[in-house]
């Protein structure tokens, strides 16, 4: 009956905007419990039925009865839906994870059926004196012999969720795309219409273009700010649909294909603004919530909002190579002149660190170190390279907001979250009134 309730976003996004409870609808679950709790339902099933002769194979029945005809459709759905969600599969084979997952379909459709045949159902005073359990297990030969026996009241019990995610697949609305742009290292930029769309920093939404696959729904982070005239996602090449959809639009002369939209959803990120100090962690395409962040904060700044409570921002990008910068520096180069300009030099402090150097890399970056911008992206800031050593950044960060709460944000891989999850443990004091780390991690 609850397992639809996870998935419907646009609910879940309505009850943490409207109640305020913290609420992530990427929030990882024991995935192994419905596996669990349907083998033993099964087990129990042929175990508390009695057979009605010596000659009858429980493997018979289970294959020639209703409910265990419906039960092994049930359970081998299941099984597949929860294998094909395992990690590797999900990152670097989406399509099979997505398509399995519309077996749902076929798992709710054997669950309506699977009580038709009336094995179980709930006791009453009053059904009792029609139908007693204990009476008809001593005469399994008479079984399906009495016509009065009552119907199957399971599909109550999954109606409302039906209904409730049915109306959720019916939300999703038409949305016309604005502009196409193309940055380097294979980084698409695409700009859509905002008409009707109220979005919010570090939302994310579901893509769908039917000219590739009308099934196919995949999830990316707006990077635009509230305050713009247009909501945009960055796409990287991570798989056959976002290949073939760049490769669809850097054709020559080609027509932009309808985009379908769903969304937008909260996350994390939304609650950067509710710390004085805030931590934002980018690997990779994983800076794109924080370009939202970051360019709300421009329009912030630009109109002298008094509002704003957040006196801190320090933001880590951690990438692996120098290209991955192209279409993020022009935000950042952005971000510096207005800070200066509006004497706030210091609300931002930006740490860009290049995994993917060799070492006539480095020597180049030596010889231009006297320069007043750095050789890798043009900007005052210097790249480092290598990875950030993480315990100093915690540790300077404490020390200079001895009695702050800092709220630490990542969009990044598990190991890396492992990593700042430990430090924020360890760098939080045991004494409220002093400084305290704060984690939140993006999902999809």
């Amino acid at each position: 009956m609850l397992i639809l309730l996870p998935i419907c976003r646009n609910l879940l996004s309505f009850v943490r905007g409207t109640c305020r409870w913290y609420i992530d609808a990427q929030q990882k679950t024991d995935e192994s419990l419905p596996s669990i709790l349907s083998h033993l339902h099964k087990t129990n099933g042929l175990w508390l039925n009695p057979i009605q002769s010596n000659s009858t194979i429980p493997l018979y029945v289970a294959f020639t009865t209703i409910p265990g005809l419906t039960g092994v459709i049930i359970t081998l759905a299941l099984i597949l839906m929860i294998t094909s969600s395992m990690e590797q599969i999900r990152r670097s084979y989406f399509e099979v994870f997505w398509y399995t997952h519309h077996l749902f379909v076929i798992y709710f459709a054997g669950l309506v059926i699977h009580g038709i045949a009336g094995l179980v159902r709930g006791q009453t005073a009053e059904s009792l004196k029609k139908n007693n359990p204990k009476k008809c297990a001593h005469h399994p030969t008479q079984w399906g012999q009495n016509s009065s026996h009552p119907y199957c009241e399971s599909w109550k019990w999954v109606l409302a969720p039906i209904i409730l995610y049915a109306f959720e697949r019916a939300l999703r609305i038409w949305r016309s795309c604005q502009k196409v742009v193309m940055h380097p290292s294979r980084v698409l930029e695409i700009q859509m219409c905002k008409a009707g769309f109220s979005m919010e920093i570090g939302q994310y939404v579901f893509l769908n273009c039917p000219a590739i696959s009308y099934l196919e729904w995949h999830p990316f982070t707006l990077t635009s700010a509230p305050e713009e005239n247009y909501f945009s996602v960055h796409i990287r090449v991570a798989g056959d649909w976002t290949e073939t959809l760049i490769d669809t639009l850097q054709q020559p002369n080609s027509l932009m294909p309808r985009m379908m939209v769903d969304g937008p959803f909260g996350t994390a990120s939304e609650d950067v603004f509710q710390y004085e100090v805030a931590m934002l962690v980018g690997a990779g395409i994983g800076v794109t919530p924080f370009a939202s962040v970051l360019k709300s904060i421009w329009y912030k700044l630009q109109r002298g909002d008094q509002e704003l409570q957040t006196r801190k921002i320090y933001f880590y990008w951690v990438c692996r190579e120098t290209g991955s910068f192209a279409w993020f520096k022009h935000l950042l180069s952005s971000l510096e002149q207005e800070m200066e300009g509006s004497g706030r030099a210091n609300f931002l402090s930006y740490h860009l660190y290049l995994t993917g150097w060799n070492r006539s890399m480095v020597g180049h970056a030596a010889l231009h170190f006297q320069k007043s911008t750095d050789m890798v992206t043009g900007l005052r800031q210097k790249t480092s390279f290598g990875r950030p050593m993480w315990n100093n950044e915690f540790s300077a960060v404490a020390a200079a907001h001895p009695r702050s709460v800092v709220g630490v944000f990542l969009c990044g891989p598990e190991q890396l979250a492992k990593t700042l999850r430990k430090y924020c443990s360890q760098h939080s004091s045991l004494d409220p009134r002093n400084v305290q780390f704060y984690f939140n991690k993006e999902n999809f």
